[in-house]
């Protein structure tokens, strides 16, 4: 089951007062991005944070799980999404911790 728009809707609402915020359709899921950092996905209408020990510290229950099938276990928040405050402070903290996308590269043509 893909994610609904809806869902998509009200994350970036919860968010939007963070700014910066953006996001990437992905297999008819969702990839959220802050200052141009993958910070979560959105699957299935279950916001998937990405994991990382300081992150786990900021969340008094920790629940983990993949968010598609092969994939290694992420941060699963639920409550969380009904706090934008605790949700922007977490989202601020991945996006300091993660690196930024890489630019892509073109291919310069070799002349023969």
């Amino acid at each position: 089951m893909a994610t609904d728009t809806s869902f998509l809707e009200f994350v970036m609402d919860q968010t939007a007062f963070l700014g910066n915020m953006r996001f990437k359709k992905m297999f008819g899921e969702y990839a959220l991005y802050h200052n141009e950092v993958v910070v979560a996905f959105l699957c299935d209408n279950q916001f998937y944070l990405k994991p990382h020990p300081q992150l786990r510290a900021m969340l008094e229950h920790v629940l983990e799980a993949p968010p598609y099938p092969g994939a290694k276990n992420y941060l699963l928040l639920s409550d969380e999404l009904d706090n934008p405050q605790q949700l922007g402070a977490l989202i601020r903290a991945a996006a300091h911790l993660f690196p930024p996308k890489k630019p892509k590269t073109t291919k310069k043509k070799s002349s023969a």
